[in-house]
């Protein structure tokens, strides 16, 4: 794929022009220059998915999809934490629980559906190393009940928030399993990680890697990226005050701007992993898809939490009856259905239908 050609032009075209309209936003500022600057931030969006691809590919797995994981989390806390700063009052009180709660949902559901109906679509069956999917899951599910659940069960501070030591200790925790899993990933069972059809030959991708795509080229493709996921967080930013305009308008919830949010931010990651099924990697689309939820909810809520500390601002945290239920069905699921080290389509339709009930009763609660 990459042996052709490792540099497209439209990859750093865009980025660079995305990054001109921007600074000209201020001159231009109109509806319909908002419409072109929304078409820089996907096409921005589709670059960064390049450029990851293209480092992903020299440095092998599960390392590529580790670097992917932890840039998209770069764009949601920066994301976040920008619009945080921005508001005054509580206007953003719950839009770091929406914004991660949204993104666990369309991971779980959406994304991980979509990657095996697509491959059982093809192939039929896909298989997946079973060790690497319940390390993933069993760290994602506690670190979601300590972030999203267990909030609503402390007496020190009512609504679904914790008290500063509280947050800060719960930050800590989740932090500390992230690193645990990363260090499981990368080193110590690395194995868990890659395609039972890879393990065989499971050095050999990198020496390929490096014939093909020298360091230099890697470095440019880093700066690309940073340049491609930087234009993101700030078009992103620019952006979300006329995406909450539209849903005010249209008097659906404010919790949809959480959700659109979560689909921006996670729409390079979703692409990477709906190519790798295709392409009969499931386990490279689990990756990424486990990877993106605990880097989300491990990586951001730890920095959030920090920032939220010491400027004073509130954040609550744990989310209403309707999502526990959702959200738990959702873990129950994938467990099951991920419990054998195989896939099949029907896997697939239903986390895809609870992803639709999701959505639907977010919009029309």
């Amino acid at each position: 794929m990459f042996i052709k050609k490792y540099l497209r032009m439209w990859t750093f075209l865009i980025p660079i022009l995305a990054w001109f309209s921007y600074v000209g936003n201020s001159v231009f500022s109109s509806g319909y220059y908002s419409v072109i600057l929304t078409l820089f931030l996907i096409g921005s969006v589709l670059a960064a998915v390049y450029h990851s691809e293209v480092i992903a590919h020299r440095l092998g797995e599960p390392f590529g999809t580790l670097l992917l994981a932890f840039a998209i989390t770069v764009i949601e806390v920066g994301l976040i934490i920008s619009i945080m700063m921005g508001a005054k009052g509580l206007e953003t009180i719950t839009l770091a629980r929406d914004t991660v709660f949204a993104a666990v949902m369309i991971i779980l559901t959406g994304i991980i559906g979509s990657c095996i109906v697509i491959g059982s679509l093809r192939y039929r069956e896909q298989s997946f190393t079973l060790q690497g999917v319940s390390t993933a899951l069993i760290t994602l599910t506690s670190v979601i009940i300590f972030v999203l659940i267990l909030p609503n069960y402390t007496v020190s501070h009512l609504g679904g928030e914790y008290t500063s030591l509280q947050l800060l200790f719960i930050a800590l925790i989740s932090l500390g399993l992230y690193l645990g899993f990363t260090m499981i990933q990368t080193f110590r069972h690395r194995s868990f990680f890659i395609s039972p059809q890879n393990k065989l030959s499971e050095n050999l991708p990198l020496e390929i890697n490096n014939k093909i795509i020298s360091t230099k080229q890697l470095y440019i493709n880093c700066i690309l990226l940073i340049l491609s996921l930087g234009i993101v967080v700030l078009l992103a930013k620019l952006l979300s005050k006329d995406v909450e305009h539209i849903v005010v308008s249209v008097g659906a919830p404010k919790s949809l701007v959480g959700i659109i949010i979560a689909g921006i931010v996670l729409l390079p990651e979703g692409l990477a992993a709906f190519r790798a099924a295709k392409s009969d990697q499931i386990q490279t689309s689990l990756n990424l898809a486990f990877g993106s939820a605990l880097a989300s909810i491990g990586l951001s809520i730890p920095a959030i939490a920090i920032i939220s500390v010491i400027t004073g601002i509130r954040m609550t945290l744990g989310i209403d009856i309707k999502s526990t239920i959702l959200l738990g069905l959702s873990l129950f699921i994938i467990t099951v259905s991920l419990a054998t080290g195989r896939t099949n389509i029907m896997q697939g339709i239903v986390l895809i239908a609870i992803f639709l009930i999701y959505l639907f009763i977010t919009i029309v609660p």
